[in-house]
């Protein structure tokens, strides 16, 4: 089947997947290129690599319509190696030959079997007809040109189907509030304790003394007689007094006062990171803390 007959509208090309003669995806479609007087999509070109940072161009030529895919006759390794134009080239006819060299094309659009191309696929042998336009000295992308309303240039082509994910994290605030934690009480309790104080005590002992009478103090006393007789003194001693007085000796009151000290707080955060693969087997992941995420 025929691109024309398949492809009639380019703007329905566009981000589309394509995918090799082995099912295998190759990438997705970038710019449309259409023939300059059939108007119609000749070749597009395929973003590949890491990313779809690079575009190769594909001819239309033999593809065919699989759903919302687009299936080319040709191996993943032969568009991925294909000749790249820059943005806002057209082609010109040494790039052209060179194309159709690599797909084993014809310049009149038939699917060639030159050595190291694509086998041929669905159109294989079949040109593109009269009525499409094409210069029959040219090949079928004969100064082709992006499609319009394409912004005109591959490098805008890329920034137009730029895909992108928003990447978020959860971030810690930790802020402060005054909470009642508890209260204090003061009070007073009675407690005995011994207490030892040491004070003077005096006393009266009694002392024996002999003085002899002088014969002059003989005179004077009278009714001297032997017998038994007896006399006394009175004895004092000091004893201890206690007695006990209550007197204030302190205040004692309650007061509080704010301290602020340092103190770790942790809380679990939570925070998305980007996971990507390629069909080349390329894979990683965007956004882990310390990476060099981009």
């Amino acid at each position: 089947m025929s691109a024309e007959g398949v492809f009639d509208n380019p703007s329905s090309l566009s981000g589309r997947s394509v995918y090799d003669q082995d099912g295998d995806k190759i990438g997705n479609v970038g710019q449309v290129y259409v023939g300059d007087r059939s108007g119609r999509p000749e070749w597009v070109t395929v973003r590949t690599g890491l990313f779809g940072m690079k575009e190769s161009l594909v001819p239309l030529t033999g593809a065919r319509r699989a759903g919302e895919d687009i299936h080319v006759p040709y191996a993943k390794d032969t568009v991925k190696e294909a000749p790249r134009l820059e943005a806002d080239e057209h082609l010109d006819p040494g790039q052209e030959k060179q194309l159709y060299h690599h797909y084993g094309l014809t310049a009149a659009g038939g699917i060639g079997t030159a050595a190291g191309t694509a086998a041929a696929g669905p159109g294989a042998g079949t040109s593109m007809p009269a009525d499409a336009g094409m210069s029959t000295g040219r090949p079928a992308a004969g100064a082709g040109r992006p499609m319009a309303g394409m912004r005109g240039s591959m490098a805008d082509e890329k920034a137009g189907h730029a895909e992108e994910l928003i990447r978020s994290e959860e971030q810690l605030h930790v802020s402060t509030e005054e909470r009642e934690v508890g209260h204090a009480r003061l009070r007073k309790v009675v407690v005995t304790e011994n207490v030892t104080t040491t004070v003077p005590l005096s006393h009266e002992e009694v002392r024996v003394v002999h003085e002899a009478i002088s014969p002059e103090d003989r005179a004077g006393i009278r009714g001297s007689r032997i017998g038994e007789a007896q006399t006394e003194v009175t004895l004092h001693a000091d004893q201890p007094v206690i007695s006990k007085e209550s007197i204030p000796v302190e205040r004692v009151r309650m007061e509080t006062e704010k301290v602020t000290e340092q103190k770790d707080v942790s809380a679990e955060v939570r925070k998305e990171q980007i996971e990507y693969d390629t069909d080349q087997g390329d894979q990683g992941t965007r956004g882990k803390r310390g990476g060099t995420g981009r």
